[in-house]
């Protein structure tokens, strides 16, 4: 297989991971920094050049595409979607998993359990937003927050309006949810791979904080999920059309919620907490999709 993984930085430990996984394999592998990569569309077909040479025929593609980068890094995810190579996480996927109120509302339309969650837009609206929501304490979120950042959590119904007329002021897209206190500031993140939970992990918030990303100076430890929240997980993945996913769930009185689904999750903290080989397992399950890909034709011809 001619693989090629989209990521800025080489050295970062998710990308290494996946390079030794697909060179252990046998696989070609090369790490292509998005933002190099540029392109022809017309419609007598697609081109795409990397650092002034032409770049085709890779089989497969896995995106590492951050948050900073996503509108663009998911075009040219599309140019290759396009130019016929296989991605375990497709454009539009990606899009619909880091825009968290879209995310919501897709999950929710699923019957997939979420804490309570509220967004309006008028300032005049605020009082009965919250209303809705219910008393503080309260979840403030940046739609498109990464690790942990933009997540406040507010313990007054004073507080909450604060902060959202600040974030208003600054034009900021956010939700409001519910503080689920039963979680203890621990959640859970499910690693799905084609379907499947193929690793887990507890991870805590330090004291004095609810935020339990590890950016943030939570702790992990590899745990197994139980049936219903490995459900939840690959439900939740599929939903938004994810191959490969970070599922957040937390648990609580009336079961597994889902607090975000990552498009591209990193592989350091649960591989080390699991001691699983995440790396192989996306390797060998994108290798396996490229060689049903002549199958799968012609099933659609049919």
């Amino acid at each position: 297989m001619k693989l090629a993984i989209l990521s800025r930085n080489t050295k970062l430990y998710s990308t290494r991971r996946l390079v030794e996984a697909a060179r252990d394999r046998g696989h070609s592998v090369r790490v292509l920094d998005p933002l190099r990569c540029y392109m022809r569309i017309a419609s007598d077909g697609f081109q795409m050049h990397y650092k002034g040479r032409e770049i085709a025929g890779y089989h497969a593609v896995i995106p590492r595409i951050g948050a900073s980068v996503t509108r663009y890094g998911s075009a040219v995810l599309r140019q290759f979607e396009l130019m016929d190579s296989y991605s375990p996480n497709t454009s539009d996927a990606i899009l619909r998993a880091r825009d968290k109120l879209r995310s919501h509302q897709l999950l929710a339309a699923q019957g997939i359990g979420l804490p309570a969650t509220v967004f309006g837009d008028n300032p005049d609206d605020t009082a009965d937003l919250l209303s809705m929501l219910g008393p503080p304490p309260h979840v403030i979120k940046l739609n498109e927050g990464t690790q942990g950042a933009g997540v406040m959590l507010t313990e007054k119904l004073s507080a909450s309006k604060g902060v959202i007329e600040a974030l208003r002021g600054l034009y900021a897209n956010f939700l409001v949810q519910e503080f689920v206190a039963e979680a203890k500031g621990a959640d859970l993140r499910c690693f799905v791979v084609g379907g499947k939970v193929v690793a887990a992990m507890k991870r805590q918030a330090p004291k004095g904080d609810f935020r339990s990303n590890l950016h943030r100076g939570g702790t992990a430890k590899g745990v197994r999920a139980s049936a219903a929240e490995q459900d939840v997980a690959v439900r939740a993945a599929q939903v938004l059309g994810l191959g490969v996913a970070g599922v957040d769930l937390i648990r609580s009185a009336r079961g597994p919620l889902v607090l975000e689904v990552n498009a591209s999750p990193g592989l350091e903290g649960i591989e080390e907490a699991s001691g699983v080989d995440v790396a192989i397992e996306i390797v060998d399950y994108v290798a396996g999709r490229v060689r049903e890909k002549p199958a799968r034709r012609l099933a659609a011809r049919r």
